[in-house]
């Protein structure tokens, strides 16, 4: 079982910037994915962005370069760095750890994100 811990949101402008981090703990397998997701009021959870276990990344085409996917496998971390954010990425962001031998993909709790014009 992993368990995933978020922090790092909060209320910023747009076009400041924003730092998320997701933790991972427990059973980690040693190949892996983790990607962030997030989840506007009354709409369907979407894909921001992945960093796969290649250290290749990816990105929804709304992200247009502002933010930035990394990872730090000796924390098993994953960061989002958010820069220029816009009213419209205020959501709740959701961390997903992903793996073959996984009985099942992992969620995190969330970390909500607010952008004000």
């Amino acid at each position: 079982h992993v368990q995933l811990v978020e922090s790092g949101g909060g209320s910023v402008q747009a076009g400041g910037s924003l730092r998320l981090s997701c933790v991972a703990s427990g059973l980690i397998a040693e190949n892996y994915d983790m990607s962030w997701h997030r989840q506007a009021p009354g709409k369907e959870r979407e894909f921001v962005a992945v960093a796969f276990n290649d250290a290749t990344t990816s990105y929804a085409d709304f992200v247009n370069g502002r933010f930035t996917i990394t990872r730090e496998n000796s924390k098993d971390t994953v960061y989002l760095q958010m820069n220029s954010p816009k009213p419209e990425d205020t959501a709740m962001y959701y961390c997903k750890f992903f793996c073959i031998t996984c009985p099942q993909p992992y969620w995190g709790q969330g970390t909500q994100v607010t952008v004000s014009s």
